[in-house]
């Protein structure tokens, strides 16, 4: 009756294995079900990954015979039943890879001989129970991936008898108790990603049975003891990765004699790596990445050859770090199995050595980001398992050796930045397994060899921007259907489209700009109905511009510096302004007015019907007045100003203004306006003032905000009065969407609730293209040097609009950002690239100095403000947050996430919307 309930909660099972679960045979021989041999009692209950979907019926408690629940990898939901607390011959438990949620029954502690609980569900939450303190039986405690918190319960130490203790992946906090030095038996220990803080008891290290120790992923300081390779001496896995500890890294861990991994990833460990010739015999992985390391000797690299004698090295992982100098010829004699090298992101230079081709066991080669130089030896084509090789960023030069035709099995090919030369072999098309292949930024030449397009297996990407590459698109490219981006721009590539472009049915990214392209777009590209980016910008493409793409997937859309004609189309991704560019485009016409295109004349044929007429004549765009202009032509275009006091202003404009701060805002003849009033009390204010007239007097672009008018005036008691007026954004600032007050939030009328995912790359997005305009398609380039979201403004369909021009500086070679300190709002700490901070928090102190003090303006500073912006945006914390103290700041906060846990950074509300979206999905799928 049991065994009929628990089938009862099942409401999925594809694999029919419950279907045995009948009257007509005894239950004894239902599948899944194992019984003792004298008394027909069921003592085992095992359906392990059968696909079951269902909830945990609490008959199961009625089973009280039962030694073993095994139930692991299904989709068991809802509570844990507390019934279970009743089954006291019960020994292993077994629930991991489950969708159970609620809490851990306290009642678990009945099952006085049970020796074996492991749970590892995401949606379990509260405290581990102070009952299972009574668990004396305990061998194996494996509480993993779960939202268990309030810190590694004391009293685990007391559960003597443990032998395996592991609850990586939760959200526990706190230290590591002192009492787990007294589980004597301990072999196991593992409480990676619990954000754990302080230092290792000292007691741990003396727990000698420890043969896997596992604690990456913390927030662990301190130094390691010089001697844990003495007290810890069967140690044969180690991952203390991604914690904060320093000091030196422990040589005597090479005396662990049965040591087989080892893994410290540690951004504070100290510079100098040695590892004594002749010990670690048994090391398969070994593993440095992400810290300051170097050797320390004249030849650097020479250490490597202490590790030709580990025999079974499979792994060798010392990327990210400062290693300098050349490759020793040594490394040719290094285990053939090794499988995985990574030396990328290191500063190594010199030749890349021909000895690599020794070893035979390779699958991954990963060397780029370096300094590299010389030509690729072909003898890197030998070893025959080669699935990855990545030599892009470094000096490389000479041809792309034949070789690597050679390697049946490699998927990714990655030599882009370099200065490789000659053409592209024709004999890559041997290589059938690629799924990526990236030559950009090189000297390539010739044409694009055919049998490229002939690998059915392409599936990520194919990149060959950026080279000399000349001649058509091969017609053969349609055989690429499993394609997801497709890049050539760059090139001098020529002719029309191909029209077999059309069988790439799965293209997303389709980059196509900068070449010599001719004829009109093909017709067959309506059948990319998955594209969403496609880019055919600064081409010799004519005709109109096709009407089906109102009906593709598209999110971005380039078609600029063309010679398209006639009426852009309307409907679909040409709704949003801010994700096309048709410029340079003549004679084009209507389409929305943000596209600042004439509108389509109307000409009568011959028979007296109305016709578009596409061409238009040159026509330039009106200027706002000078900054000193006080007078304008019409209301209706633009607005004058001429305040005798701030009361005057809104009189002039003929609205009912609300004093915000030092801004207004207004409507005049259903025109929105925003104004910004300058507080010329500041020091350098009018000179911030002069700044961004001068930025928004030759700017026109459409994600950039548009200045009606100004005004430099005086008042009635004879102060300067100046005065910027914009179109109102009614959508406010990007900081209120992401930072609104819970008043805000719980206001009626408020608009401010909460941006999705899609939302935000669409504002990074128009952001991003505006410091482009900005830095490279604006005549002289200007530099905004203030980013933030407080001056990213969202217009009434959520198009992004950079403002606040403040400190804008047209750009020279010698140019200098010299706006005073009064502009450096405490907003601007924390985007601000980290060398010019510290000039900003003098300023704040030294307020008659000038930002920069020598400091070069560049681009690398708008972008770093930039990414702390998209940072901002997508974990809505502020870089000015409390959390972030002492060189602790929110690039660091991500980045020591990635890329197992970022997750647990996002936005919650990001994560609230990703769920609904997958349980809208799944019912989807399940009512289809």
């Amino acid at each position: 009756m049991a065994l009929i309930a628990f089938k009862s909660k099942v409401s999925n099972d594809p694999q029919g294995i419950l279907k045995s679960w009948n009257d007509s045979i005894h239950f004894c021989r239902w599948k899944g079900i194992t019984c003792s041999r004298r008394r027909d009692r069921v003592t085992i209950l095992d359906l392990s990954s059968r696909d079951l979907v269902g909830s945990l019926s609490p008959f199961i408690g009625n089973l009280s015979f039962l030694r073993e629940i095994r139930l692991l990898n299904n989709t068991f939901h809802g509570d844990i039943p507390s019934e279970i607390g009743r089954l006291f011959r019960l020994q292993v438990l077994n629930l991991n890879e489950n969708s159970f949620e609620g809490k851990l029954p306290p009642n678990l502690s009945h099952c006085s001989n049970l020796n074996a609980l492991k749970i590892d569900n995401k949606k379990l939450v509260g405290k581990l129970p102070m009952e299972l303190a009574s668990m004396s039986k305990f061998k194996n405690l494996s509480i993993r991936f779960s939202h268990f918190t309030g810190g590694i319960p004391p009293f685990i130490g007391n559960l003597t008898s443990l032998a395996v203790l592991s609850t990586g992946g939760n959200d526990f906090g706190g230290n590591i108790p002192d009492a787990l030095g007294q589980l004597r038996s301990l072999w196991f220990l593992g409480l990676g990603g619990n954000n754990l803080f302080g230092k290792i008891p000292p007691s741990i290290y003396n727990l000698s049975m420890i043969s896997i120790f596992f604690i990456s992923n913390n927030q662990l300081e301190g130094n390691l003891p010089w001697e844990m390779g003495l007290t810890l001496p069967n140690l044969e896995q180690i991952n203390l990765g991604r914690n904060t500890f320093s000091g030196q890294i422990p040589i005597i861990l090479s005396n662990s004699s049965k040591l087989e991994r080892l893994e410290m990833p540690s951004k504070n460990f100290s510079r100098k790596l040695k590892v004594p010739p002749g010990l670690l015999q048994h090391l398969q992985w070994l593993s440095f990445a992400d810290n300051h390391l170097r050797s320390g000797d004249t030849n650097e690299m020479n250490f490597l050859t202490s590790l030709v004698n580990c025999s079974k090295l499979q792994y060798l992982v010392l990327a990210i770090n400062q290693f300098q100098g050349r490759l020793p010829k040594s490394i040719a004699n290094l285990s053939i199995q090794l499988i995985e090298l990574h030396f990328q992101r290191n500063n190594l230079f010199g030749d890349i050595t021909p000895g690599l081709g020794n070893l035979v066991g390779l699958s991954i080669l990963a060397l780029h980001d370096n300094q590299f130089t010389g030509k690729i030896p072909r003898e890197i084509g030998q070893p025959e398992q080669l699935d990855t090789i990545a030599l892009g960023i470094n000096k490389l030069s000479g041809e792309i050796p034949d070789s690597f035709g050679n390697l049946k099995l490699l998927r990714i090919l990655g030599l882009e930045q370099n200065k490789l030369n000659g053409s592209i072999p024709s004999s890559l098309g041997n290589c059938q397994s690629f799924k990526m292949l990236v030559l950009s930024q090189n000297d390539l030449s010739g044409s694009t060899p055919k049998e490229l397009f002939s690998i059915s297996a392409f599936s990520f990407a194919l990149c060959l921007s950026h080279n000399h590459l000349v001649g058509s698109l091969p017609i053969e490219i349609g055989q690429l259907r499993n394609l997801d981006a497709l890049d050539v721009s760059d090139n001098m590539l020529s002719r029309e489209i191909p029209n077999s472009l059309s069988g790439c049915i799965s293209l997303e990214f389709l980059f196509l700009d900068r070449n010599h392209f001719q004829g009109s777009i093909p017709e067959s590209l309506s059948s990319l109905r998955g594209i969403l980016f496609l880019d055919l910008s600064v081409n010799n493409l004519t005709g109109k511009i096709p009407q089906y793409m109102e009906n593709l997937t598209l999110e971005y859309l380039n078609l600029s510096f063309n010679n398209f004609e006639g009426e852009m189309p309307t409907k679909g991704i040409f709704r949003n302004a801010s994700a096309i560019s048709v410029e340079g485009n003549k004679n084009l016409c209507g389409g929305m007015a943000e596209l600042g295109l004439p509108k389509c004349r109307i000409k009568a044929t011959k028979k007296g019907v109305l016709e578009e007429d596409g061409t238009h004549a040159d026509s330039k765009s009106a200027l706002p007045p000078s900054p000193k202009a006080v007078k304008a032509d019409s209301l209706e275009e633009r607005v004058t100003l001429l305040p005798s006091s701030n009361a005057k202003l809104g009189d002039a404009i003929n609205v009912h203004c609300k004093l915000c701060g030092n801004k207004y805002s207004g409507e005049k003849k259903k025109r929105r306006l925003k104004l910004k009033v300058l507080d010329l009390l500041y020091r350098g204010a009018s000179k911030s003032f002069m700044a961004e007239c001068e930025a928004l007097t030759n700017i026109r672009y459409r994600n950039i905000v548009k200045i009606i008018t100004s005004c430099s005036s005086i008042d009635s008691q004879g102060n300067d009065f100046k005065a910027l007026v914009y179109e109102l954004m009614p959508n406010g600032s990007l900081d209120n969407w992401l930072h609104a007050s819970a008043q805000e939030t719980n206001n009626a009328q408020s608009r401010v609730q909460s941006l999705s995912l899609l939302q935000r790359i669409s504002i990074a997005i128009d952001v991003a293209s505006a410091l482009d305009y900005l830095h490279y398609h604006f005549g002289k380039p200007i530099f905004h040097c203030d980013l933030k979201p407080s001056n990213v403004l969202l217009d009434n369909d959520m198009i992004a609009h950079v403002g606040d021009f403040g400190l804008a500086k047209f750009i020279s070679s010698n140019s200098k950002c010299q706006t005073k300190v009064v502009q450096l709002e405490s907003g601007t700490i924390g985007y601000a690239a980290p060398g010019d901070e510290k000039i900003i928090m003098l300023l704040k102190f030294c307020s008659f100095l000038q930002y920069g003090m020598g400091s070069e303006v560049s681009i690398s500073g708008d972008i770093y403000s930039y990414w702390i912006l998209v940072l901002e945006m997508m974990t809505g914390k502020k870089p000015t947050d409390n959390l972030f103290q002492g060189g602790f700041n929110l690039h660091h906060y991500a980045r020591m996430t990635l890329p197992d846990q970022i997750v647990e950074i996002v936005d919650p509300k990001l994560v609230q919307e990703a769920e609904a979206t997958i349980v809208n999905r799944q019912r989807s799928r399940f009512n289809t």
